[in-house]
């Protein structure tokens, strides 16, 4: 008798649970469940991490009946940030956004979310991590002739943010130039050109050099810094989210480029120029405005091809491509 009293009180107890209210603090969006906001908003994921910054954002599809007045992102190095932390301030209104976050520490898990606020209160999204870079990225780079370049990190590398103008090797060489289209297009040895020969174009687009003075023992890039191998171009890519994604974020933002200059947001900090090219069969300088050419230096067979990588104006992507060795293209150099 006893224990059948017991089981009854079990029951009706297990029962009253049911019926009561829970108090916590977030559901499994990161948001209040009460929600006096009404808001309903989700955190983007954290990209384009270097080792002092990277971008998030998120997005708003309903105001709860109320603008919002602001919104942006927070972040700690703690779970869970909130407005107390470090934050953002992006604006107002529905939608997406894409924030900016600045003064990270380098090799740090930060957690990341957005907000958002209206007249009845706060919301939060979901809960967002990335980790910092490790290592820096010196501010500039400095050639033989003096040439300083800024710099820009993307992912783990670091990279000049302008094309090489030097007209010597780093150990005092020059390069040899002005040379006539039937000899560019038949000789082996390393040369470069300025593109249409124009000085003003040096400026602009930098030089544009052949594969053999890439490959040249003596160096185009001064101490500490190289020409990136093909693998380097494709572990930036794959870093900016792919060769369908890269083109746009890698191009300049500028009326340089030939329209419509497909995709570009200059989102990486590359900002590649259409510097155009030096054909290796004719010598002709093509592609101005509508493309730019970078070396690798990586062949692509032992004869006459090697890798390079093509941005152009009417398309987004950033394409792997073999040319010519005798090619005239630009080129970009990567710390080591």
């Amino acid at each position: 008798m006893r224990t059948k009293r017991l089981n009854r009180s079990f029951l009706a107890w297990a029962s009253l649970l049911l019926f009561l209210p829970f108090s916590c603090t977030k559901d499994t969006d990161g948001n209040n469940p009460s929600n006096p906001s009404g808001i309903s908003i989700t955190t983007s994921d954290v990209t384009f991490i270097t080792s002092s910054s990277a971008a998030s954002g998120g997005s708003i599809s309903t105001d709860g009946g109320s603008a919002v007045t602001l919104r942006g992102i927070c972040w700690s190095t703690t779970t869970n940030p909130d407005t107390a932390d470090f934050r953002t301030k992006d604006s107002s209104g529905i939608g997406s956004f894409t924030s900016q976050l600045t003064g990270l520490s380098a090799n740090t898990k930060y957690f990341v979310r957005a907000y958002a606020i209206n007249a009845k209160g706060l919301a939060y999204g979901n809960e967002k991590t990335g980790t910092t870079a490790t290592g820096s990225c010196p501010d500039s780079m400095t050639d033989i002739d003096g040439n300083v370049y800024p710099t820009v990190r993307i992912g783990d590398q670091c990279w000049t943010k302008t094309n090489l103008k030097t007209s010597r090797y780093k150990n005092g060489d020059s390069i040899p130039t002005a040379l006539s289209n039937s000899t560019w297009a038949s000789t082996d040895s390393g040369s470069f050109a300025i593109l249409q020969d124009l000085p003003a174009n040096n400026d602009t687009y930098g030089k544009l050099y052949n594969f053999y003075a890439v490959t040249d023992t003596r160096g185009l890039c001064p101490a500490g810094w190289h020409v990136p191998s093909d693998a380097e171009w494709t572990t930036m890519e794959h870093f900016l989210g792919g060769i369908i994604q890269a083109g746009g974020k890698l191009k300049a933002v500028s009326n340089l480029w030939d329209s419509p200059n497909t995709g570009a947001t200059d989102g990486s900090g590359f900002s590649a120029l259409p510097g155009g090219s030096r054909s290796g069969t004719s010598g002709g300088y093509t592609n101005s405005g509508g493309a730019s050419f970078f070396w690798s230096s990586t062949e692509y067979t032992t004869d006459d091809l090697a890798y390079s990588r093509l941005l152009n104006s009417t398309t987004v992507n950033s394409y792997r491509t073999n040319f010519s060795k005798r090619s005239g293209f630009s080129v970009r150099c990567i710390s080591n």
